[in-house]
């Protein structure tokens, strides 16, 4: 038995013993939690009973217990029947939290709340304990005082290897299938199912060996990217970007490279702690987002976007709840990426947050930002901004990010590099261009431009009927007006703070005038 799952009865064991009156078990996996209660009801030579809305009070240890009538999934009258029994015994409530919500009262609810508070104090001079086993926590202010909250988390590596096994054993026992696991295959197999619960883990085991006559382990982690999508919070984005269609950016990269094993039992025998995150400050369209999606497919790490605007809920208590639930999801996946787009965005409102929305936009980011500092799942933070302003100096300090890097515009032979991704990717050869020149007349723009200005001159050329040529592509650069110029004054804001504050991402951005390729390559190396 693992020390996880050892701790978690004997703490059940001394709170039951101390007689605390109601446990809230906070998990979705009642089986899972049912197993270890009948454990300790053993243990403590107490009777289990259980109790839901669909069937009210049944024993749970299969022993013959008191007999109860329909009218016990009654809510109110379970709790009469608790408060009547002679016996020593333990009671669980399955889902009971809509009863006790204040926030969408149910009929009887504020009778219910008040029946819970008349026999917590008949709780503690009998040998009853009362249980609510919901996958939701909510305490009322009346209850909050008598309510001991347990949150069980994700199965320990013991529990996970148990429903492997009674999956592998079902399937040969009733399907004949000749399931054969090397000691190799079993820990790649308990990897891939880190993150899922019990039942989710089971399930996907089984989908596998009916799919596929033999547990696989891309069809696991394929059911971890549905969990992702189910959450509505999180986005898993698939590794599509690679890092060598990233143009410039050579020391951020470096910097990468460096961490791309950071996650791995090697570097942690090395003494290398896992990064914490990365803060990408920059121009707009220079690349930043393309450069986390890259960062995914370079470490082979899933990739989990976090929309800030889905956080926030109309419902008290809801957003914080919502950045909760984002963060332990992302935990429970790990090791994984979390990228967080724009994060001035979602910062913004913080500091009038008292006045806007009764504090709910700075308790959500408070807590992310002690959550960044403290946190000990590896779980590598990538956020991007464009405007520093309005970020908290608390959001920038050191133990929240690794590092902060500046993404300038690129400079010249970062632009022709860009040019010549582009073009590529349109499936033309770009030593048919002259890129040393369409690097130079397309002076301060952004990657996002220049991929545009690619774009737009394939629609030109698709008009004109002829093949993409040089021409097209000059003509398109000067029809483009360059976001540089239309925000010189923010951009220049930005490089003046960027300039004492991050590590730039490329070698020093070249002067804005025209020079020979050459001449720049040479003053750059």
């Amino acid at each position: 038995m693992s020390a996880t799952h050892t701790t978690r009865e004997n703490e059940l064991n001394i709170l039951i013993r101390a007689k605390y009156p109601i446990l809230y078990i906070v998990s979705w996996e009642e089986r899972r939690i049912e197993q270890t209660l009948r454990q300790v009801a053993g243990q403590l030579r107490k009777k289990l009973y259980g109790w839901s809305i669909t069937d009210g009070i049944r024993p749970l240890d299969g022993y013959d217990g008191m007999i109860t009538d329909s009218s016990s999934c009654s809510p109110l009258r379970a709790l009469d029947i608790i408060s009547a029994s002679q016996e020593s015994a333990i009671f669980v409530l399955k889902d009971f939290h809509p009863f006790i919500d204040d926030r969408h009262p149910v009929p009887d609810q504020p009778v219910i709340v008040r029946r819970l508070r008349d026999i917590t104090n008949h709780l503690k001079e009998s040998r009853k304990t009362l249980i609510i086993l919901s996958p939701l926590l909510y305490s009322p202010p009346e209850l909050e005082k008598d309510i001991t909250v347990l949150d069980y988390g994700l199965p320990t590596p013991e529990e996970m290897t148990q429903s492997l096994d009674r999956v592998v054993r079902s399937a040969r026992e009733v399907s004949g299938m000749q399931v054969e696991l090397t000691a190799d295959m079993h820990e790649k197999i308990l990897a891939a199912a880190q993150g899922l619960t019990c039942t989710e883990a089971e399930n996907v085991f089984a989908k596998s060996l009916v799919m596929n006559h033999a547990l696989d382990v891309d069809v696991i982690i394929a059911e971890k990217k549905q969990i992702i999508r189910r959450s509505q919070i999180l986005e898993y984005f698939e590794a599509s970007e690679e890092m060598e269609y990233v143009g410039g950016m050579p020391l951020l990269k470096d910097w990468l490279a460096k961490r791309s094993l950071a996650f791995s039992e090697r570097a942690r025998q090395f003494g290398l702690p896992e990064p914490k995150g990365l803060l990408l400050l920059g121009v707009q369209g220079a690349g930043k987002s393309l450069i986390a999606k890259a960062i995914g497919s370079q470490w082979r790490l899933p990739l989990l976007r976090l929309d800030l605007g889905r956080l926030f809920s109309e419902l008290v208590g809801s957003s914080e709840q919502n950045m909760r639930t984002a963060l332990s999801l992302a935990e429970s996946v790990s090791p994984c990426l979390l990228w967080i787009d724009e994060l001035e965005k979602g910062l913004a409102g913080i500091a009038s947050s008292h006045l806007s929305d009764a504090g709910t936009t700075a308790r959500v980011f408070g807590s992310f930002l002690t959550w960044m500092q403290e946190k000990t799942a590896p779980v590598f933070v990538i956020a991007t901004a464009n405007d520093i302003s309005i970020l908290p100096p608390e959001a920038l300090r050191k133990g929240r990010f690794d590092e902060i890097f500046f993404i300038d515009l690129p400079n010249l032979l970062e632009r022709r590099d860009i040019f010549a991704i582009h073009i590529t990717k349109r499936g033309r050869n770009p030593l048919e261009f002259n890129l040393d020149e369409l690097a130079r007349v397309s002076n301060n723009f952004s990657g996002a431009e220049i991929e545009q200005v690619v774009i737009s001159a394939l629609y030109d050329a698709f008009e004109a009927n002829h093949e993409l040529s040089h021409a097209d592509m000059v003509n398109s650069i000067k029809a483009t007006m360059p976001l540089a110029q239309t925000m010189e004054t923010q951009i220049n804001s930005l490089r003046n703070w960027a300039r004492t504050h991050a590590r730039p991402s490329s070698l020093i951005n070249m002067p804005m005038q025209s020079q020979p390729a050459s001449d720049l390559r040479q003053m750059e190396l």
